[in-house]
């Protein structure tokens, strides 16, 4: 399964990324060997889609971080969770 995530950090900081291991790559983020990320420690996953194909994954990610209508939409769904922490 290959995963696309939003996490949420310091400063309130959006990430979106995608992995086929979710655990591993959520505790890389928060021992800061991902320089993007390293400085907004600690993260926590607010979403999460799940894909069978790579591509897929690659192609929405892709869309997420083009801040574009598909970013808006998720941001909406997902409000509560951006405020609460």
């Amino acid at each position: 399964m290959h995963w696309v995530y939003v996490l949420l950090g310091k400063e309130r900081r959006l990430y979106f990324g995608q992995t086929n291991n979710l655990r591993q790559r959520l505790l890389d983020h928060n021992e800061g060997k991902s320089l993007a990320t390293k400085p907004y420690r600690p993260w926590k996953i607010v979403y999460l889609e799940g894909y069978a194909s790579k591509l897929d994954a690659l192609d929405r990610e892709k869309k997420l971080k083009q801040f574009g209508q598909s970013y808006a939409r998720l941001k909406k769904r997902i409000g509560h969770s951006l405020q609460d922490g």
